[in-house]
Order: structure tokens, then sequence, then C-alpha cells
């Protein structure tokens, strides 16, 4: 199944084939399947109370690999971000049995702007949901920083090489520097709760003797700090740039306690394993879904999390196969409670 997933190359934008790859696998494993508007692929079993979803992503990044199997590992874009979560979660699903429901979603678009996710919102929101994203089959994800994108448009006139007056650039990388002092100034020994700031472009231009500067800063967000107080916070001067966001995601963190989490470790635990939680510097889908649907929630799913976007990008067989039997136990212990109640929300950062 992963290796059928793989072959059909889909970077964000062009998820059209491996979505209708993902359906046909889903009817051949019993499921119904359709897609919907925002043309997100989605595999349904059972029907009612409690509604498990599990939410992957079938989109990757640009840079299409050969598909292959070999040396005990799946090789191919997408192996690990994320089509082998939703590999692992239709296999597991084929033996689930309820009571309730089981949605499998192949999302289209977490790599640039989360809109299959965001489309689900408009729906009715699952009483359950698992984010499948790379977390190995011993751990599981509560945490993802927030992230904050942002172009600064610099705009001055020429000047001489050798006049005391700065260039635009002085300006722009002047104001740079104090964007990544603000970010310095709110650092931690916990990466996860510190804010970090990266200057990941720099484009120059003039026209006659207009000059323009844009100078692109990614942000990424502990708990606690929102997208809004980044902004607030942003320095005018030098140059009282022109400010446009480019992304703008609110970090999130789950209850260590809540029901996804705890399905999840029981079937970690089950296979001998201790479980890791984990507290991730990107983003994902659960940032998007978790504080708006209000329902237990975690990420999980198989491989190692350092190979996304590689060209080392690769699944250990073995630990796709463990992912599944934990997502099986997963499955069959939280249909076991119609409705799950949602725990109160720890303080940020707890």
């Amino acid at each position: 199944m992963l290796l059928r997933l793989l072959r059909r190359y889909s970077p964000s934008g062009r998820e059209r084939g491996a979505v209708r790859e993902f359906c046909a696998i889903a009817r051949g494993l019993g499921y119904s399947a359709s897609i919907d508007r925002a043309g997100n692929g989605i595999a349904r079993r059972g029907r009612g109370r409690p509604r498990i979803c599990f939410l992957g992503h079938i989109d990757t990044v640009e840079g299409e690999r050969p598909a292959r199997r070999g040396g005990g590992r799946t090789h191919g874009r997408g192996a690990v971000d994320a089509k082998g979560s939703l590999a692992a979660a239709l296999c597991a699903g084929t033996r689930f049995a309820g009571p309730g429901s089981l949605v499998v979603v192949a999302a289209v678009g977490e790599e640039v702007d989360s809109r299959g996710a965001v489309h689900l919102l408009s729906g009715p929101a699952p009483d359950v949901v698992i984010v499948g994203e790379p977390s190995r089959w011993d751990g599981v994800t509560i945490g993802y920083k927030g992230e904050l994108q942002l172009t600064a448009t610099f705009r001055g006139r020429r000047t001489h090489y050798s006049s005391p007056t700065p260039t635009t650039t002085d300006v722009a990388l002047d104001w740079s520097a104090a964007v990544r002092a603000l970010a310095t100034a709110r650092q931690t020994e916990s990466l996860f709760q510190s804010l970090t700031a990266k200057v990941v472009a720099v484009d120059t231009r003039r026209t006659g003797d207009v000059e323009t500067v844009r100078v692109t800063v990614d942000f990424r967000l502990p708990p606690g700090l929102t997208t809004g107080s980044v902004l607030a916070l942003l320095p005018t001067e030098p140059g009282r740039p022109r400010i446009q966001v480019r992304i703008r995601v609110e970090p999130v963190e789950v209850p260590r306690a809540n029901p996804a989490v705890v399905a999840l470790a029981h079937g970690i635990r089950g296979l001998g394993a201790r479980p890791t939680l984990w507290r991730k510097s990107g983003t994902s889908d659960l940032n998007v879904v978790a504080p708006a649907w209000k329902v237990p929630a975690a990420a999980y799913g198989p491989g190692d999390s350092r190979l996304d976007h590689t060209a080392r990008e690769s699944l250990a067989d073995d630990e796709l196969t463990r992912a599944v039997t934990v997502l099986t136990s997963a499955f069959e212990r939280l249909a076991g409670s119609r409705g799950p109640t949602t725990p109160r929300r720890p303080a940020d950062g707890a």
C-alpha cells in the first residue's frame, strides 16, 4: 500500500492522482471512500459515535524520489512525511469493528497552507483526532510550535557608497538584527519553550534611484505566545517597513493525559516499549484542528522526522508494522468509549 502511494508523486497542489490511489486502496480494504470539495481523500468504516478521525496528509514537498523497497526499508518522497502514517492507519482500520465510526483522511496542502484541514473545520467535529505525523512507532507528539512568517519591505533613495547615509539594505539589515535580538531575549534552555527567528530571504531591487529591499523572517513560537503578540513586538525602526504576513499558525500543546495520547501510549506499551512524548519545533495540522475542535487529540505515525524532506527519506518495514499494531490497539480502545470527554487543558507551557 505504501509503495502504491509513493509511486503517485504528490507535491502540494498536485495531489489528485495520489488521492485517487488512496481511495482505490481504501475501497479494496473495505472502506467507503470519496473525495471532498477541497480534494481530500476520505475513507470511512462504521457508523455513529464515537467518531474517530485519523487525519493524515498526502501532499509532499517538491523533489520526486524513486519509490522502492530494499534492505528492510521503503524509500520514496513521503515515506515518512507522511504517507507511511496513512498506510499504517488504513491497514489498522481494516480490523476496526466499532462501536462507532473511523474516518481516515488523506488531506491536501499540509506542507503549504493546511487547506485540506481547514476545509474539515466547516463540518462536524469528531470525538477524537489523531494527526498522522512521524513520531517513531514508540512516540506520541503532544505539542508543536507555532509559525509566523512575514516579509518586511523597505524603500529608500540610492546613496553614494562613500556617503555616511546608510543604504536601504543597511537599514533592512539593522532591522533584521533588532528582530533577532527580540527573539534572543525570549529564549530559554528549552528549544520548545523559546521564540526563534530566522532570516530566510533577502531580495534587493533598484528602479532608477528607488531601492526596494524585502526581508523574509520566519518565527517559531512556543505555547503561551501568540502570533498577534509577536507582531505587536516587532520594531518599527529603523526604516518603518511595511509588514506582510505570509504564514500564521498558532502553537499548540495538548494535555498529556487526554484519551488520544493514553490510547496510543497503551498500544506502545503493549509492544513492550516505554512511550516517548514529543514536543516539536515544526508545525502540523494538529495546530489547525485541535484548538478548533477542542476534542482529545495527539499526533502519531511511523518514521524518523529527521528524514523529512531529505533525499534519504525512507521508512523501516518493521517500524511500519509496529505502527499498525499500535494504531489498531488505539482505535479499539477509543471505540470502547462513546463520545470521550475533553479533559481540562492545563496552563500554557504545562
